[in-house]
């Protein structure tokens, strides 16, 4: 393997996770600028849009790097040529299908989502569609060469212009008095011309680059049945993984926002409550991102030690794998519990909703859990059981809902997410270990637990003896700084005393490791 290769690699993941990192954390100053409806009606349209995304682009750049890797493999011009061709129409076809069947179904689908405040941002968001499936045969065919760059470029690209297009979309429809229901539409910009931005990025590169494929066969219908078939196979598992959350996203954008409606909310109180639920699912989604960026590049090894028939090898990777995730998903659930009631005033300037961001901050390390899982399922060859899994899964988030949120409001939403992301971890870690046998609990869970949970009292404690309301948020926000310092340092003291990573292990740990060799060089 190249050195340019494990490099390339190696930025892949960094711009992954920045890009994520963006696409996350840019709803705190979206709910600034706009409020809590505009957030409200944003998080309860954006799940339609990922789930139509994920089902016409997962997968697509994974299975073109595969096939056009294997013909350069053969050194067949001509193969490379045809997936590339035959995934461009791919794109094309599923892409405008997509944006069609969102744009013309806009007033039926917002319905269904509760109300006619989403119409408008369900008409904007569809034209991304267009562009994204074709991004992303470009990034799967740089893939292909090994050329890692391109994509990783282009997806921090794609998120500053979408972020800073929304932000400034947000701010100036607001100072314009423009409707919420048009605010919320407007910043919907950002999505494609950040996806457009990309495109064009990854359209000039691949011009310059003088790889564009040759053939010296003429392409025909039966070569684009035959590589459709084969890129399709590939690809549509893959979808899986990505659906997870966007699915279960999705479920919640049409089923709280009903049974908010139905017991007898208005489409802008609806929008509002929606916000406050928001606010907790943004912090959700970065303590996720930084739980399973990190463990990212474990994944794609589980699948090699399979092909190869290496059992115990891959028993090792699974299970270092989920210890890198109860490292550091415990901390990042227990600490957003421990401090979701200054964080909220810190990050969304009032009170509103604590005992749901509560609740749905310490079902972010359940969630951590479901995308980790789900993953390694697929690199476990399973990508049909884990489907299953996630219908099971959407369908239990689906009764639930309708049972609490009528009986409960948005506290009944909370509950439901945190049960519904323990069964759907359950669910993997059984099939799982029906697959591979391994160790689901060892010692190291409950020192990492253990030394979460000392953290989290300590961080919580001083918040007994004062009243945050009366709190402005910069006090909010210097507080929640120290005491994520301070737990930090608890946290890690107390891993240290508990033995819950070896140097050895630490070594072996993506960009962690080298940290901990230049440290042990130095000494």
């Amino acid at each position: 393997m190249s050195q340019t290769f494990v490099k390339g690699a190696l930025l892949l993941t960094i711009a992954t996770f920045l890009s994520k990192v963006l696409g996350s954390v840019f709803r705190i100053p979206l709910q600034n600028i706009a409020g809590d409806e505009v957030l409200g009606i944003f998080s309860i349209v954006y799940p339609v849009y990922m789930t139509v995304l994920t089902i016409s682009v997962a997968g697509i750049p994974i299975a073109i790097s595969k096939l056009i890797s294997e013909a350069r493999v053969k050194k067949d011009e001509t193969e490379v040529r045809n997936v590339f061709v035959t995934a461009s129409i791919l794109a094309f076809t599923l892409g405008c299908t997509s944006f069609i069947i969102l744009f013309s179904f806009a007033d039926y689908i917002a319905v269904v989502l509760g109300g006619t405040y989403a119409t408008y941002s369900i008409m904007v968001v569809s034209f991304t569609l267009i562009i994204a499936p074709y991004m992303a045969v470009y990034r799967g065919f740089f893939q292909g060469y090994d050329i890692m760059n391109p994509t990783a470029y282009s997806q921090v690209l794609e998120q500053f212009v979408r972020v800073a297009l929304i932000l400034v979309a947000a701010y100036y429809l607001v100072a314009q008095q423009a409707p919420n229901d048009v605010v919320a539409a407007g910043v919907m910009i950002g999505s494609s011309i950040g996806a457009l931005a990309s495109l064009l990025y990854l359209r000039v590169t691949f011009t310059k680059s003088g790889l564009k494929p040759g053939a010296s066969e003429k392409y025909s219908w039966s070569t684009f049945k035959t590589f459709a078939k084969r890129i399709l196979v590939l690809s549509i598992p893959i979808c899986v993984g990505a659906l997870t959350m966007a699915l279960l996203n999705l479920v919640d954008s049409v089923t709280v926002s009903n049974q908010l409606r139905a017991v007898g909310n208005s489409e802008a109180d609806v929008a509002f409550l929606y916000g406050i639920y928001g606010r907790g699912l943004a912090l959700v989604q970065i303590a996720v991102v930084f739980a399973s960026a990190l463990i990212l590049p474990l994944i794609p090894l589980i699948t090699g030690a399979l092909a190869k028939n290496e059992i115990e090898r891959t028993r090792e990777i699974t299970e270092k794998a989920l210890k890198f995730t109860h490292l550091t998903a415990w901390p990042a659930a227990i600490g957003l519990l421990a401090l979701s009631i200054p964080i909220n005033l810190a990050l969304f300037t009032d009170l509103e909703g604590n005992a749901v961001i509560a609740v749905l901050s310490f079902s972010a390390l359940f969630t951590a859990f479901s995308v980790l899982t789900t993953g390694v399922l697929q690199g476990m060859n399973r990508p049909n059981q884990a489907a299953v899994i996630v219908m099971i899964a959407a369908g239990l988030k689906v009764v639930l809902n309708i049972i609490l949120v009528r009986q409960f409001g948005l506290m009944g939403a909370a509950v439901s997410t945190l049960v519904t992301y323990i069964v759907l971890t359950s669910l993997n870690l059984w099939m799982m270990h029906r697959t591979i046998p391994f160790k689901v609990v060892k010692r190291d869970v409950f020192v990492f637990s253990g030394a979460s949970l000392v953290m989290g009292a300590v961080n919580a404690a001083p918040l007994a003896f004062v009243d945050v309301s009366d709190w402005t948020r910069l006090t909010a926000f210097l507080y929640v700084c120290g005491m994520i310092l301070v737990g930090a340092v608890i946290y890690g003291l107390l891993i240290v005393v508990g033995k819950g990573f070896s140097k050895q292990e630490l070594e072996g740990l993506p960009l962690v490791g080298k940290l901990v060799g230049k440290r042990r060089k130095g000494v």
